[in-house]
């Protein structure tokens, strides 16, 4: 699919994978709509292309307007990447007692309701354009992880909501083939993205160390790239794929 005179959304647009995949898609032609929470979006850096919308992907209303700005302009809709998501981590029992109930909710609700939200409020404005000659109509790409498969110690929530962007690729892909929409994932492996900024240096490279080849952590950058293939890529869908460096997590 042709990304240039396309509108795309994004979401968690502001900074790390969603920030570097607005930058490259605007970059091919695109008039990319970065959706990310109002704070985030008032402090992100001004990308030419880029029209930043404030909105809590949870939020059906806010996603919605967000959906219609999209969809409003001259340009068709065809474009989704949802990369919104938190990542904390506690354990099921520890020293401070049960996992909180909130937190596991909280995580599942942005990760997992939050992907979904945006996934079930674009599809019908997609539904809308006009279709190639093959009858596609758009791509919407979720973001999973390689914790959805090797979740560690703490991860208890992240992994489950993770896990459930994972096993929704395939039925949303067969729901929306009828529409033309494809629906893909992305399960990253460790990526530098602010998540990690608190960390020392020598953890850091530790935790690079661990990567089969290449020995390094991923970057924005690569997400971005492979959000791009599998935009232009008509034959993908319905698929996770791992951007991991044929790393498998172990326990801690």
């Amino acid at each position: 699919m042709q990304i240039t005179g396309t509108a795309a959304i994004v979401t968690g647009a502001a900074s790390g994978l969603g920030a570097a995949t607005a930058r490259a898609l605007a970059e091919r032609g695109a008039h990319v709509f970065g959706v990310d929470l109002p704070d985030a979006v008032t402090s992100a850096a001004p990308v030419d292309g880029v029209t930043y919308c404030g909105a809590d992907v949870t939020d059906a209303d806010q996603v919605q307007t967000a959906v219609d700005q999209a969809a409003g302009g001259s340009a068709p809709l065809r474009v989704v990447v949802n990369c919104a998501g938190i990542g904390p981590s506690a354990r099921i029992s520890g020293k401070q007692g049960p996992h909180d109930l909130d937190l596991f909710r909280k995580v599942l609700e942005v990760n997992l309701l939050g992907t979904f939200n945006v996934l079930r409020l674009a599809a019908p404005a997609i539904r809308e354009t006009e279709p190639d000659r093959e009858g596609q109509r758009g791509v919407v790409i979720n973001t999973a992880s390689v914790a959805a498969y090797d979740g560690q110690i703490g991860q208890a929530a992240y992994a489950a909501s993770k896990g459930g962007v994972a096993s929704l690729t395939l039925p949303a892909a067969r729901d929306l083939s009828s529409a033309g929409i494809r629906v893909m994932t992305i399960a990253p492996g460790i990526v530098d993205t602010p998540m990690l900024a608190t960390v020392s240096e020598e953890y850091r490279e530790g935790l690079a160390a661990g990567v089969p080849f290449p020995k390094r952590l991923a970057v924005p950058g690569d997400y971005a790239l492979l959000a791009v293939n599998i935009v232009e890529h008509d034959y993908l869908n319905g698929e996770v794929i791992r951007m991991d460096g044929a790393l498998r997590m172990a326990p801690k």
